[in-house]
């Protein structure tokens, strides 16, 4: 007996879809056990799932780790567009399965894979059954787009805001919370790490329950316009109707905005001093766009009494100069550990902050305890870049004789659709859009022939390159060229802990350094015992918090 299984999918859960789901499965249960010498081994279906992507369809990957097992021996499907409505995914699986020696047979469309002319048909039927999805996606765009500028709201329901059938109305209990998240920010001028203490302090939830607030959830309702009654829609886009993988809109489609769509729940100038606020606040960086890269350790140094991230925090001297420390999040926001209001325990208790030229000293003193032989570090870097920049000028991943076979097979192919119209295989309708598919292609192969022989015309001069990446190479080796990119690539993570103890850690090496800083008191006699003797195990120095004198390590260790 020949085991078989079956895929069927529908798209959406509505009742005439659901009905299909159901007589798809009972129709392949008995057109398998009507074959005499074929067995049913297991219906795969897949329930409310698109054709355009295999990511989210269990049953499907499923059958297809099944075939690798060599569970069965054959699948039937109802059309190409239930088994897939990307044509790569079409033609790669069923080549992948004709390769374990499973044929696929699409019963509506008269297809079967063990056929000799089974690529071409599914080439055709494939690209009909993408397009068609492409279509579908853009009527569905098209319309989604038409009723926004009618007001509709495509969104859910949020804090404040009750949002059903396309309509937003306020939530009297959300508004409050809202007001005063607005108020506290725009006319008391308190941080909005301050108001999230305060809300949790006070037992206020979030619109999903949650009784922790965070800075940046404040600061997402306070940029939201919808709570001054403007709508803006399509701020997140799906570019890729295959993929159906969303990104923010960066301009890449118009947005719709409508002023004064609903009710609001925040006056007009409540809401202009809110933002001039936020701006004002971004300015000064306290939070804004890029933040976590401006600065070596930002996001790399933690407290090893909570686990939070230490923050930045600029700070003056009695000379009107300023200075950055690092101090952890939750100390400061929270203060030493206690119980709140609401029984909850927070804060922590580490006590101790970093400067930020104490935390670069001991992050330069880690690496200098490393070992490296830097001529063979500058020859090696050096020949690298060179096969490097070598290969970039041999690349033979697109040449002339590569392009040229690739637009002989399209040619090939659009000569095989007109010998299927010919043969009344296809229709007109279909061979003008595969011609146009197939003309696409040759374009682009086109552009990519004449940039091929853009590159073969530019020539290195090779001996003139070599010294300069020797040169740029042989300064960032020596720290001639030391940079805050560099210090941050290198550095996987600094905790520091409330016994004055600083761990180090670096990205790709096993051993890890910890620092003991001594206290102020005790350095004012030390400073000449910078220079101790080192092991291979420790090493010792001094490290000190006044910034007259020069801040070294009091005692460093490596662990393997």
């Amino acid at each position: 007996m020949i085991k078989v299984a079956s895929y069927c999918r529908v798209s959406t859960d509505k009742d005439d879809q659901a009905n299909s789901f159901e007589s798809q499965q009972r129709y392949f249960k008995e057109y398998i056990d009507r074959q005499p010498d074929w067995e049913l081994y297991e219906i795969y279906a897949d329930k409310g799932i698109t054709g355009t992507s295999t990511k989210k369809r269990v049953k499907f990957n499923q059958m297809i780790n099944d075939a690798h097992m060599g569970k069965f021996n054959i699948i039937i499907t109802k059309e190409v567009s239930r088994f897939s409505r990307n044509i790569l995914d079409t033609i790669s699986y069923t080549r992948e399965l004709k390769a374990l020696g499973v044929y696929v047979i699409f019963l509506n469309d008269g297809i079967a894979t063990s056929d000799a002319d089974a690529e071409l048909k599914l080439s055709i039927m494939g690209s009909l059954a993408q397009e068609e999805s492409r279509k579908t996606s853009a009527r569905v765009k098209w319309g989604q787009a038409r009723r926004m500028e009618q007001g509709v709201v495509f969104g859910r329901s949020m804090l404040g805001y009750d949002v059903k059938d396309g309509k937003m109305t306020i939530n009297p209990e959300g508004a409050e919370i809202v007001k005063l998240i607005f108020h506290k920010y725009g006319n008391e001028k308190k941080g909005t790490s301050v108001i999230a203490r305060e809300l949790r302090e006070a037992g206020y939830k979030s619109y999903t329950g949650n009784a922790k607030w965070s800075n940046t959830h404040i600061i997402k309702i306070l940029k939201n316009e919808k709570y001054v009654g403007d709508l803006v829609q399509k701020k997140t886009i799906t570019p890729d109707y295959l993929t159906h993988a969303k990104k923010y809109n960066h301009g890449e489609e118009d947005l719709i905005i409508i002023e004064n769509h609903h009710e609001p729940i925040i006056d007009r100038d409540l809401w202009n001093l809110v933002q001039d606020e936020l701006a004002k606040r971004n300015l000064n960086g306290n939070y804004g766009k890029g933040h976590s890269n401006r600065y070596v350790f930002s996001g790399k140094i933690k407290c090893g009494e909570c686990g939070a991230s230490f923050v930045s925090r600029q700070r003056k001297r009695k000379d009107g100069s300023t200075y950055k420390r690092w101090g952890c999040i939750t100390a400061a926001n929270e203060g030493r550990v206690h119980q709140d209001s609401q029984g909850n325990e927070v804060g922590c208790d580490i006590g101790r902050q970093i400067r930020d030229e104490l935390a670069m000293d001991i992050l330069k003193q880690s690496l200098s305890t490393i070992q490296m032989d830097k001529k063979w570090i500058i020859n090696n870097v050096v020949s690298i870049a060179m096969d490097a920049i070598s290969n970039c000028e041999n690349d033979e991943g697109d040449s002339e004789e590569k392009i040229q076979y690739e637009m002989e097979q399209i040619i090939d192919k659009k000569q095989n659709v007109l010998d299927a119209f010919f043969s009344k295989n296809i229709t007109k309708e279909d061979m003008r859009m595969m011609n146009e598919r197939y003309d696409k292609q040759i374009g682009e192969l086109q552009e990519r022939l004449q940039a091929v022989k853009t590159r073969e015309q530019i020539h290195y001069e090779t001996g003139s390159l070599k010294n300069d990446v020797r040169k740029q190479v042989t300064d960032m080796v020596s720290g001639l060229t030391e940079s805050e990119i560099f210090y941050k690539s290198v550095l996987d993570q600094m905790v520091v802990y409330p016994d004055q103890r600083v761990e180090v850690k670096l990205n790709l090496l096993p051993q890890k350094w910890i620092f003991v800083l001594e206290k102020l008191s005790d350095l004012k006699n030390q400073s000449n015992h910078r220079n101790l003797p080192e092991t291979d195990s420790q090493s010792q120095g001094v490290c000190n918090n006044n910034p007259s004198l020069p801040i070294s390590v009091s005692k460093a260790e490596t662990s393997r």
